[in-house]
């Protein structure tokens, strides 16, 4: 099916918390088969994290079932002997695997690429960490926080009164997360296929940073916190409103003539300090003050309907809850239900739509170990030996 072109790639899952198993499940959504290698008795970190306790102590935290549905778990022991050999069974049947220890775990279990490699030439083995596999700082332990404070995210957010402030979700585990599924699904095109990616975290965020790292780098402009502007036009940011604010983006001399005549505000298009981009840009701060004496006279949604209508981009500032209930997520289906546990949980769906269809995943997150006696015995273990390798800790 097009909308799952990974159908016959099997990812094994080594991964915790959320830059590996976000993108393990962008991979699950597109049709992988992903088999989570988790630790026996506890799992995945993410098990035991998120705003509800109830399922966080029954391992099934939020933080968990937001990025692992679709996938199956086992359970294994991988500092056993026994253990590292059933993961060799495992890489023999795989495409790709993904883990997310820090650099030299895997080398010290005698589970590395060259080990693995060898078990499995065709292997594609992705390696994410906060810093990479290499240079001064690999070793350091990097969380989401971290990467954003040593990548410049937080010294150019916030307003320059407020700055440095984080970003309001895990900015840095999310584009890492997105950065390996890319790399993985190149790497899976390649003829013949084999290849070891080291992902980093902080190189991922600097990626996504272009404008502002070239801005810099080409033009010499030191980059700073600005709040809610947009640093290359004027006016073109976050204003007030009688309701709650919305963000206009004026960026050309049409967008900024129309939107200036439709608040009635046509004496500012003569005015010496907003005649070019540059002035504009020069004196946002008066400019914007002015333009929110008329903007806070009438609700969001009269201007956000008018000032688009004049072709003058403008959108409203949600909440999360408002943009769950918008008519427009709603209506490309960005959000999957799926039944777990007797229960109904809400997770976001694939971020890509395929031939009029969005990829999602059909099963709920799966409970620690819920498919060790499918998948061991697939690789040939009987029941016996399952139950007795459970037994000792190893499964």
């Amino acid at each position: 099916m097009a909308t799952k072109p990974l159908n016959g790639v099997r990812v094994l899952d080594l991964t915790n918390v959320l830059a590996g198993p976000y993108c393990c499940y962008q991979l699950t959504m597109m049709g992988a088969d992903v088999i989570k290698v988790e630790r026996p008795g506890s799992g995945d970190l993410a098990r035991v994290l998120g705003a509800d306790p109830e399922r966080n102590s029954a391992g099934m935290g939020i933080s968990f079932l937001a990025q692992n549905a679709g996938k199956r778990s086992v359970t294994l022991d991988m500092k056993s002997a026994r253990g590292k050999d059933l993961l060799k069974e495992l890489v023999k049947t795989a495409d790709v695997l993904v883990e997310n220890f820090r650099p030299g775990v895997m080398a010290r279990l005698g589970l590395d690429y060259e080990v693995l490699k060898n078990v499995n030439p065709h292997l594609i083995y992705c390696a994410i960490s906060g810093f990479g596999q290499t240079g001064p700082r690999q070793n350091d332990p990097a969380y989401d926080q971290i990467v954003q404070g040593v990548s410049g995210v937080m010294s150019i957010t916030g307003a320059p009164d407020t700055a440095p402030y984080r970003v309001g979700y895990p900015l840095a585990d999310t584009n890492g997360g997105m950065a390996a599924a890319m790399s993985i699904c190149a790497a899976l095109n390649a003829r013949p296929r084999g290849a070891f990616l080291d992902v980093s975290m902080t190189d991922s965020v600097i990626s996504s940073m272009g404008w502002v790292v070239s801005n810099y780098l080409i033009g010499g402009v030191r980059p700073a916190a600005h709040g809610n502007e947009n640093t290359t036009s004027a006016p073109s940011g976050t204003f007030a409103t009688k309701d709650q604010p919305i963000n206009i983006a004026a960026n050309r001399d049409e967008q900024w003539e129309a939107l200036a005549r439709h608040i009635g505000k046509t004496d500012l298009l003569t005015h010496p300090d907003y005649k070019t981009r540059e002035d504009r840009k020069r004196n946002r701060h008066a400019l914007r003050a002015e333009i929110e004496t008329v903007l806070v006279t009438r609700p969001s949604e009269k201007w956000v309907a008018e000032l688009n209508k004049l072709g003058v981009p403008t959108g409203p500032v949600m909440t999360v809850p408002q943009v769950l209930d918008d008519p427009q997520l709603v209506d490309r289906g960005m959000i999957a239900s799926l039944s777990q546990g007797g229960d109904t949980i809400q997770v976001t769906a694939s971020p890509v739509v395929m031939d009029g269809e969005r990829p999602s995943p059909k099963d709920a997150p799966p409970e620690l170990g819920a498919h060790n006696a499918e998948i061991w015995a697939e690789l040939g273990l009987s029941a016996a030996e399952i139950d007795a390798l459970t037994a000792e800790g190893i499964l």
